[in-house]
């Protein structure tokens, strides 16, 4: 039996998103300043670079977090790592290297509460059912998911979108059904989702944060020469065909917003 108060029922805080048993709390103000950071953190919070964390209650299920992702974990609830040996966590480790992800994710289960470490991203709650056979995630955006959502790495079909897309030759993919925690490098009133049915999209830079793994990713050139590219200014672009769905952040590479930066404001609101 626990109870947990000036949580949920303090005014600072606020859920910006519940889905499932998985809420995402957001702190409206940081009340841990001091003079030298009262004035950054106050006009961070007006323009919506808050502290975010997500809840998840337990209910006899299971979930799965990135390494170092827990903050706490309240009622009988226990942590287990889901490697069977050496072989299995070489495995796990060569996956990681290649989709800048952690090795060994924790798995989580029991009845209680468990809660995630703060970050400045954007958390988004993702049903992976609603993508059709599986999400195909930008390097990065994995937080948390369902024990019983799959993950698991897939190659690029040629290296041309490897090499020139920038997006690397590895991805993680998320399938089945279930809810998975996404963090975002822009909050999700800023992402496009645009729903391909035998059509192709053209983005010129890196700006598709998931998509469906039953499009076709390519890089090719902007015009149908390479001096037409040329001329246009646009030389590669990165090309989706198929059927499926893509989430795009169009103002991200022009906001010069980097996570860099919010690590700073975060060294600067701890004081350090």
């Amino acid at each position: 039996m626990y109870q947990i108060k000036n949580f949920l029922d303090n005014d600072d805080i606020r859920v910006a998103e519940e889905k499932g048993n998985i809420k995402i709390v957001e702190y409206l103000r940081d009340l841990s300043v001091n003079p030298a950071t009262a004035i950054t953190q106050y006009y961070a919070a007006q323009m919506n670079v808050r502290k975010r964390q997500a809840l998840i209650e337990l209910k006899g299920d299971e979930y799965v977090t990135s390494a170092g992702a827990m903050q706490w974990m309240l009622g009988n609830v226990e942590s287990v790592t889901d490697v069977k040996g050496v072989g299995d966590f070489l495995g796990k480790a060569l996956k990681g290297s290649v989709t800048k992800e952690s090795a060994v994710k924790p798995k989580y289960r029991g009845n209680g509460m468990l809660m995630l470490e703060p970050t400045y991203k954007h958390l988004l709650i993702e049903d992976i059912s609603n993508w059709g056979s599986g999400m195909v995630l930008d390097d990065g955006m994995f937080l948390a998911c369902e024990a019983k959502v799959k993950n698991d790495v897939i190659m690029r079909s040629n290296l041309s979108s490897a090499i020139l897309g920038n997006q690397g030759l590895f991805s993680l993919r998320l399938s089945g059904n279930g809810l998975a925690i996404l963090e975002s490098p822009v909050p999700r009133e800023e992402l496009i989702e645009i729903e391909l049915e035998n059509d192709v999209i053209k983005i010129d830079g890196n700006m598709a944060v998931a998509w469906s793994d039953t499009l076709n990713f390519t890089v090719e050139k902007s015009g149908k020469s390479l001096l037409g590219s040329a001329v246009s200014a646009e030389g590669f672009v990165n090309v989706y065909r198929g059927t499926g769905k893509i989430l795009l952040a169009p103002v991200l590479s022009s906001t010069g917003y980097t996570m860099g930066t919010l690590g700073s404001i975060s060294t600067l609101s701890s004081g350090r």
